[in-house]
């Protein structure tokens, strides 16, 4: 965010020096979380997560694919992030192309680990149908609807919840090919193998204003970053990637410490979004069950139905 005056840049940094940030928050407080999931019922999961004003969306879409000859034992895994013009005025023109392409990479990064898989939060290995022969191909697509700061975070939650809601169908094989040859393949459309998200971590990005750092940075502290380091941490405490932005160098014993503190706030972080996603999911239950019964409802009183009664 642009075009802020002296004296609310003075604002803003006294307010972190203070720890009371100008909208209440402690410095390693996040803004309210809100999850909601199943959104898109044409992809296999998908989930909208909330950050005080920064709306983004994330969906899963399952595809059956072969795997890479260097990996022949993993499924593959890709996220592209849309930003869309109107999420904020400097993703207008050429600014959310750019953006689009240093999120998508750096979740990349943090979620997938190298180019080895080594240190993947997402279990590659889980996706393989047939080694060598047939996998699953998970293609997630995050689109920011408004930008209120701390992206990568939000969409880190939003692929996280998306994941949880990933029905993937089974796969029965049905006779195995020699050679060169693919496998007959049965693909249910009622059984589905809920995908396991007990590794996938979050982004915990803590962003160095003056002297101290804070988390789920607004626009206007964004504006005041001198740098940031976002840490992809999973559930068990594991440090899945790290990136690091901004033009300010920053010395290797403040990093580790940095890196102490996401793992610290990342429990609280993850704490919250299990929960959302467990109250979401129920809702989303019983959402799904109202739209059956109404379904019911209305074959049971459409005319056809009411003839075939009266015959």
């Amino acid at each position: 965010m642009n075009g802020l005056s002296l004296g609310e840049k003075l604002f803003i940094q006294g307010g972190i020096a203070q720890d009371l940030r100008s909208d209440g928050r402690k410095r390693l407080t996040y803004r309210p979380i809100y999850v909601e999931t199943g959104i898109i019922p044409q992809a296999n999961g998908s989930a909208r997560v909330r950050m005080g004003g920064t709306d983004v969306i994330a969906s899963v879409k399952a595809e059956i694919g072969r795997p890479s000859p260097v990996q022949p034992n993993k499924g593959k895994v890709s996220i592209y992030v849309d930003c869309s013009p109107t999420a904020a005025p400097m993703f207008e023109g050429r600014g959310a192309e750019e953006l689009s392409t240093e999120v998508s990479v750096t979740l990349q990064r943090c979620l997938l680990g190298g180019k080895s898989g080594a240190g993947a939060g997402i279990d590659l290995s889980s996706l393989i149908v047939v080694e060598g022969k047939v996998c699953w191909d998970l293609y997630i697509d995050g689109l920011v609807v408004s930008s209120d700061g701390n992206l990568l975070d939000a969409l880190s939650a939003a692929i996280k919840a998306a994941l949880s809601n990933t029905g993937i169908p089974r796969v029965h094989v049905a006779a195995e090919a020699s050679g060169e040859d693919q496998p007959e393949l049965e693909i249910s459309d009622e059984e589905f193998l809920q995908f396991d998200t007990s590794g996938v971590p979050v982004i915990v990005t803590l962003t160095k204003v003056g002297r101290h750092y804070i988390v789920d940075a607004t626009s206007e502290e964004e504006s005041e970053t001198s740098s940031a380091v976002s840490v992809s941490i999973n559930r068990k405490g594991l440090i899945c990637g790290l990136t690091k932005r901004g033009g300010a160098g920053l010395d290797p014993s403040v990093i580790l410490d940095m890196i102490s503190v996401a793992k610290h706030v990342s429990e609280q972080l993850m704490d919250r979004l299990d929960s959302e996603i467990s109250a979401s999911t129920i809702t989303c239950s019983i959402r799904q069950c109202h739209m059956w019964l109404g379904n019911v409802f209305k074959l049971l009183s459409s005319p056809a139905t009411q003839i075939e009664e009266g015959m």
